[in-house]
Order: C-alpha cells, then structure tokens, then sequence
C-alpha cells in the first residue's frame, strides 16, 4: 500500500495494531503506532484504546498511562476498562482500584469486562476486602449471570487472596454457566491448597457432566493424586493422557515425572525418565522436576548433577529451584568441589540470595 503511494488511514492503522496484539508482535506494533504518529492523522477513542492495549499487552504501563491521560475527554468506558486491566495485568493492584474509582467518578458505569480486571486485582490478601464489595455489586447488576469470567475472578477472589475454599465452591455452585476452564480453575485451587481429594471429586464430577478435561485440567489432578499417594488412578490418567495425545504435553509431562518420582514405592525413578524422556522438548520447569526426582529418591545424587550438566549444555538457564535442588544432590555427595562451581554459577546468574 505504502510502495502505490496510498497512504494508510485510521482503520488500516487500527486492523494493523489489533493483528499485532493478536500475534503477540509487539515490537511491530510499535513501529506500526510510530508511522501512525508521522502520518499526522488525527486519532479517534478506537486507535487510542487498541495502543493502550497493545503497551499494556508488553508489559509497558507508563506508555500505556500516558496515551489514556493524553485522551482527555475522548476517553470512554472502554478507555477505562483497558486502563483497569492494564495496571491489574501488571501486578499493580492499587493502581487499577484507583483507575476504577477515578471512572466512577467521571459517571461511567463499569461494565462485565472492567468488572473482571477489578476482581482480578482484587485478589490477594491485602485488598480482598474491596473484592467482596465488588463481589456484592456484580450480583447487584447482574453480571455474576451474564459472563462466566466475572465468575473465575470471583473464585480466584476466595481461593486465592484468603485461601477459603468454601466461599470459593460457592461461588462455583452459584455460577448459571460453568466451562472446561471453570472446572479446571476449581479443580487447580483445590489441589494448590491442600484438598486434593476435593479436586479428584470435582475433576469426576466434570467427567460426569459432560467436559474433556485439557492439559492443565490433568496435571492439576495428576497432582493431587502425588498429593495423596494414588499411584494406581494416577497410571489410570496416564494412560488417558496417551489416549488423547497430551502426554507430550511439558505440563503434563512435570505432573507425571513429579507424580511417578514421589509415588513410586521403591523409590526407583525409572518411570519418572521415562515420561521425561517422552517429552519432545524440554523447558527449566520440566528439566527441574526430572533433577528434582532423582534427588528426592535418595541414591541418584550423581545422575542429577549430570542431568543439571546435560541442561545447562543445552542453553536452558536454572532457576533458583533447579539451584535448590542440585546443591542437595552436592552435599549429599559431599562433593565441596563441585558444590562450589554450582553455586559460583548461581552467584553469577544472580541466585544465590534467592530463596527455593
């Protein structure tokens, strides 16, 4: 278009920025909103929204804040629902409550999606509070009814912020929709926190009701069986993860390696390599849990640090866990020598002082 010497105007500019967030190519989108400011075109609420999203997308929330302030009064409700998700996306809760009321004040009505971002900032401990008045609002209005991701947020809300998983079930029982990532999201917090045998419930009572459980609905319920020492029903998820192509999976994958490692009576690792070693490519998480296993089982101190060897060989970089755990395998083997070269590369990566 450019080359024909057609100059691009605001819709085109506006489907450009919208791909470039769909693809996740934030870096062009940068340049795209570059060629946007040269063009001299004068910006409607819709291109300024999509570049709030796409700065809030990377992360960049003080460009992201400067385009929304740079708005005056052209912003509208979607303006601030963006601005809202912005600082709740970026671990700045205190910001989006504030965005939040600031739009109230300006006599705009939140609608199902600023509603979510504001649940989302909402919980943790600190401002859980203000979530449950949120919680009050939203059944007020009715958007507890209108959109499921109000209601995962409600959860996250309970299970999250104080850990009470009753209120978060209930919340949970009240939903008039529930979806895979519903039953999912219950069935994770059930198992994070402590009540694996609720998760195997639920994760039945979702079979019952009609849902094909996805990645993460299987390793949070492989995990719940570790959690309880079920091996036999964990190789009974196992062989349905093969049957339905997700044992490839990384994510399934760590549950299995974690699941076989600690369940296993002999404490052998055999099938915990093996499902390592089915894995077609390997992350830290996953090279940290096979690590991890071999030296958890007491007697493969050495093969461990070789595993740590193999990974760090192969361009992946440890984390303060996989640190954590080939250390162990050092003193149990009470080898200083090579416990030292361990720990002069955490020093270097900048670990040492990190807690695993």
């Amino acid at each position: 278009m450019t080359q024909q010497k057609a100059p691009p105007d605001l819709t085109t500019y506006s489907i450009l920025l919208k791909s470039c967030i769909r693809f996740r190519n934030f870096q062009l989108g940068k340049l795209v909103h570059r060629k946007l400011i040269q063009s001299g075109l004068e910006l409607d609420s819709v291109v300024f929204n999509t570049l709030i999203s796409l700065y809030s997308k990377c992360g960049d929330t003080k460009t992201a804040r400067s385009i929304f302030e740079g708005m005056g009064s052209r912003r509208d409700l979607v303006s601030w629902s963006a601005m809202v998700s912005s600082f709740a996306n970026n671990s700045m809760e205190w910001q989006a409550i504030c965005t939040f009321l600031d739009m109230l004040e300006f006599g705009f009505h939140p609608n199902e999606n600023c509603f979510t971002a504001m649940i989302r900032a909402c919980s943790n401990a600190k401002y859980s509070w203000i979530g449950e008045i949120i919680y009050g609002s939203v059944l007020k209005i009715g958007y507890f009814e209108a959109d499921v991701c109000v209601g995962c947020e409600l959860i996250d809300i309970f299970a999250k912020s104080s850990g009470d998983l009753g209120s978060a079930y209930k919340v949970f029982e009240k939903m008039p929709e529930r979806n895979l990532i519903t039953w999912t999201l219950m069935i994770t917090r059930f198992s994070q926190l402590g009540c694996a045998r609720d998760a195997i419930d639920m994760f039945l009572n979702m079979e019952l009701s009609g849902y094909a459980p996805d990645r993460f609905t299987y390793s949070s319920v492989l995990s719940a069986c570790t959690e309880l020492g079920l091996l036999p029903l964990g190789k009974q998820l196992h062989s349905w993860v093969i049957c339905f192509g997700l044992a490839l999976d990384v994510c399934v994958g760590c549950s299995l390696v974690n699941m076989y490692a600690k369940c296993a009576a002999d404490g052998l690792v055999d099938d915990s390599r093996k499902a390592f070693d089915r894995m077609p490519a390997h992350n830290v998480m996953s090279w940290t849990t096979i690590i991890t296993a071999y030296v958890q089982s007491g007697e493969c101190d050495k093969e461990a640090i070789e595993l740590f060897c193999r990974m760090i060989s192969g361009q992946i970089q440890p984390n303060q866990f996989s640190f954590s755990s080939v250390l162990k395998a050092c003193g149990n083997l009470s080898d200083p020598h090579i416990g030292e070269q361990v720990y002069g590369y955490a020093v270097k990566l900048g670990l040492a002082s990190v807690n695993a």
